[in-house]
């Protein structure tokens, strides 16, 4: 570890002049960015090329470079498909006859391939949890020959034992328990199709969560790689069905899972498929500008925030207050206070598209970046953000990762807060949102303030706020995610005062943060 001395003393020299960010500028972007006119900021759709064009006219406004040469678009190609559900079917059949799973109600599925029509029959195969971890010393898969069969597997990762405490991070949910995960590995071990059994608990979101994200079009970065030719969720009721008709009880099928000598269980089920899909490729843009630094400029400290939501699905607009224009608002608001104030490394300021996705304008600026990633420091990323009232505590999920976690405790002090103790990240939001690109990248990243507000300390009224913000469980992802005037945003400007002392002291310091653990 690098002494963080260096950095300390940086940042208290620049107490006196500190920008300040105003709760003005904040509420007004809000407004704008969750207004019915952007239609939920939805990738591919009208509403999302309006945000991007909002954001480009408010950093050039500002007065800030643009980071892409002349302009201050990155284009990411994006590969849309959407699933034909009259046209599309899968059936399962077994000693008992057939299961047929209901499209939304019982299934959800996509084209892993962005290809307009996929077809096969393939016998089904349970892998536990999906995973292959050798420094985990776990592997669900134990050399099953997996290639053209439909893989059904369990949500997260086995529990920590007593004679394992720390197994896959302990509570914290590793990246090897992400959907995402599973399903690349799914495509690596050649399966025709995956399907993840879903329960509110392991999931910890509910199937509705589930079917808006796939009701509409799912998005790959046209340029990156391929997955299974289908992917998808079923509900844990259709799961036990499926399993007991393949001579399964599911249940047992999940003790089986949680233990190392598991070994891939074949179903006496064979799975025919076929889905039609409507495909595209179109561009998406990220927005990013730069405040030049002075005497370390060669260096550069980024601020990202994702602009896009779920857009218009099934009529209804998905506005996305919360997730993600309360961010987006706070980090135009840090870029209007920072501007005229440079740092000692060079300030980007970056507006990502398709988070909501799989983090694809992210993943598509760490493939191209518009800044070496060798001379890129830190990524702070902001993310739904405390619209609840002001606080004693901030949230600083993945700073004890690195050196971060040092620097923003002193920073949090000077502004009359904490930080708040790690606690067990059991939903994985570490691997959910922009920042982990950049980390897989080797870039100490984190998203200070990323949490659901539920248990904040919060210096007004705790129990009504911390209830309140407890209530953003039942509006995530859902088209109640709307800006209410009302809203205290005191909160907001602290989470924003924050990431802009935090990013100032990691831009003005010797030394560059460090990693302390696994990413």
């Amino acid at each position: 570890m690098r002494n963080p001395l260096p950095a300390l003393l940086a940042f208290a020299m620049l107490q006196g002049g500190t920008p300040k960010v105003q709760e003005a500028p904040i509420r007004a972007h809000l407004a704008f960015l969750a207004d019915d006119l952007l239609e939920g900021r939805g990738t591919g759709q009208r509403g999302g090329d309006l945000a991007v064009a909002y954001l480009e006219a408010q950093v050039r406004a500002l007065g800030l470079a643009p980071a892409n040469g002349a302009g201050y678009r990155q284009r990411i190609d994006v590969l849309g498909a959407r699933t034909l559900l009259a046209k599309s079917s899968i059936t399962f059949r077994g000693p008992g006859g057939a299961l047929s799973p209901a499209f939304l109600e019982d299934v959800v599925a996509t084209s892993g391939q962005g290809v307009p029509e996929t077809a096969f029959e393939a016998p089904v195969l349970f892998v536990g949890f999906g995973i292959d971890a050798p420094e985990e010393r776990w592997d669900d898969y134990k050399g099953a020959d997996c290639r053209g069969k439909l893989l059904l597997m369990l949500v997260n990762e086995p529990p920590p034992t007593a004679a394992e405490p720390g197994l896959f991070e302990g509570g914290s949910l590793s990246r090897h328990g992400r959907w995402t995960t599973k399903f690349e590995e799914a495509a690596r071990k050649g399966a025709a199709g995956v399907l993840l059994v879903h329960t509110d608990a392991s999931a910890t979101y509910g199937w509705s969560v589930v079917t808006a994200g796939f009701q509409g079009e799912k998005f790959m970065v046209a340029s990156g790689p391929r997955l299974a030719p289908l992917e998808g969720w079923i509900t844990e009721a259709f799961a036990r069905r499926l399993a007991k008709a393949g001579g399964r009880d599911l249940d047992a099928l999940r003790r089986l899972a949680a233990t190392r000598d598991f070994r891939p269980v074949p179903l006496e089920l064979t799975a025919k498929a076929r889905l039609e899909s409507a495909v595209r490729t179109f561009p998406q843009y990220n927005v990013a500008a730069l405040l030049p630094g002075t005497d370390l400029k060669d260096e550069a400290v980024v601020f990202s925030a994702h602009w896009d939501h779920l857009g218009i699905q099934d009529g209804r607009i998905y506005n996305g207050a919360v997730d993600n224009a309360s961010a987006v608002a706070s980090l135009l608001a840090l870029a209007q206070a920072s501007a005229g104030h440079p740092a000692r490394r060079t300030q980007l300021f970056l507006f990502t598209c398709g988070e909501e996705q799989g983090l694809l304008g992210a993943e598509g600026y760490v493939r191209q970046p518009l800044w070496p990633l060798a001379k890129t420091v830190a990524d702070l990323n902001l993310e739904s953000l405390n619209w609840v009232g002001p606080s004693r505590d901030i949230e600083f999920l993945g700073g004890e990762r690195s050196t971060l976690l040092d620097l923003g405790r002193t920073v949090a002090a000077s502004l009359g807060m904490t930080l708040r103790k790690p606690e067990p990240d059991t939903q994985g939001l570490y691997f959910r949102s922009d920042h982990y690109p950049f980390a897989k990248a080797g870039i100490p990243a984190l998203s200070p303030g990323f949490s659901l507000l539920g248990q904040r300390d919060y210096l007004e009224n705790p129990e009504a706020s911390r209830a309140k913000g407890a209530s953003y469980q039942g509006i995530y992802h859902r088209p109640s995610d709307r800006y209410d005037p009302a809203w205290d945003l005191r909160g907001m400007v602290q989470q924003a005062q924050f990431i802009l002392e935090l990013g100032r002291a990691v831009a003005d310091a010797d030394a560059r943060p460090a990693w302390k653990r696994n990413r």
